[in-house]
Formats: C-alpha cells, structure tokens, sequence
C-alpha cells in the first residue's frame, strides 16, 4: 500500500501526523511526504487542509478522512484498517 502526506515544513499538525504513521507497526504500507510548496496545484487543493492523508490506488488518490490531532496511534491503526483498500 502506498499513502500519500501532503504538508508543509513547520506545520505541527503534518509532523505530529507523520510521526504517527511512522510509529504504526500493525500495517505494511509506503508513505510519501509531499511538500504542498513544490506545485501551485498542491498549494491551491491543500493549502487550508493540510494535513491531508491518501492512499494512492489504481484509479488515482483516495482521500482519507481526517484524525483528530490527539488522536492516539491505536485510533489511526483503526482508521486506517477501516479505510484503507488493498489493491
């Protein structure tokens, strides 16, 4: 599986996420860092939601729905394992 970060640097939200992802052990899964900065049309989709997780699927990028920020680890195992397809 492959999910998709979009963020930014300095975003608390995006690095409390993503040191998250990295401590979930439970699943088997790819992660990528986008910096919404690099393309105008990152910025212009995100630039108020980040962060924003997807998982990236055949036919494109399927949003995930958004964790509370205090979320524990055990929440985010949860959510993924609800909404996550295996391709």
């Amino acid at each position: 599986m492959h999910l998709i970060l979009y963020s930014k640097p300095g975003c608390h939200l995006c690095e409390g996420l993503q040191e998250k992802l990295e401590q979930v052990k439970s699943m088997d899964f790819e992660l990528e860092i986008r910096d919404i900065n690099a393309r105008e049309d990152w910025f212009a989709a995100y630039q108020y939601e980040i962060p924003v997780l997807c998982q990236k699927t055949l036919q494109g990028e399927k949003p995930l729905p958004r964790l509370a920020p205090r979320a524990s680890i055990e929440k985010l195992e949860q959510m993924l394992q609800k909404y996550l397809i295996n391709i």
